[in-house]
């Protein structure tokens, strides 16, 4: 199935499914504390999958690999009571996508697409420069989690988490635009096939 196949879901409901989670954190690390958010957050993100898979009969790779960390390292955050886990969570996360591109890479491969579900066409000069550049990002993101969580409090973690991650992901994901335009492939359109279809007959 390519990404033209899949429905596409209204952009208020994938900032929902996307944000959703990350307030609920927020709100309840506020009120009740880490441990209460870390079980609200893992309830949510299920919440969201489950919703994401309802409305489009799809769910994305990325999403499902981040839902299971969150439930293994929530898991353990609750029952070890050790804030620990799930603050290093992202961090694992993120070396996660990193390595796995770079392994890619290695392999001549550029797990990008799959990793954004082939949300569109390039050539492979453009999936392996597109996923060069996610692989550096997603290692610094490894690493910017390290500092905040063990430099700060945990309530302005929470925050750095909720409203910071997202912000700095979606303008990395818009600095790519110019990229993903150079090295894109359009799609052969019905009408050139009718065409050729009709010299065809014509000769």
């Amino acid at each position: 199935m390519t990404a033209s196949d899949k429905p596409a879901p209204h952009p208020l409901f994938k900032l929902a499914t996307e944000l959703g989670p990350l307030i609920i954190f927020f709100g309840a690390n506020a009120k009740f504390g880490l441990f209460v958010a870390t079980a609200a957050f893992m309830v949510a993100i299920v919440a969201a999958i489950v919703a994401s898979y309802v409305v489009t009969k799809h769910v994305p790779l990325m999403a499902i690999v981040t839902a299971v960390i969150v439930l293994v390292f929530g898991g353990l955050t609750l029952f070890f009571h050790d804030e620990l886990f799930i603050k290093i969570k992202p961090t694992i996360i993120y070396a996660l996508f990193a390595l796995t591109l770079g392994i890619g890479l290695l392999m001549g491969r550029s797990f990008i697409a799959i990793m954004f579900d082939q949300m569109f066409n390039l050539t492979p000069e453009g999936w392996r420069l597109l996923t060069i550049r996610w692989m550096f990002f997603f290692a610094g993101m490894a690493v910017l989690n390290e500092i905040v969580w063990r430099t700060q409090t945990t309530d302005f973690w929470v925050s750095f988490k909720a409203f910071g991650v997202l912000p700095i992901t979606a303008v990395f994901a818009m600095l790519q635009t110019s990229l993903i335009k150079r090295f894109s492939i359009e799609p052969a359109t019905d009408e050139a096939g009718d065409t050729e279809r009709g010299d065809i007959t014509k000769s």
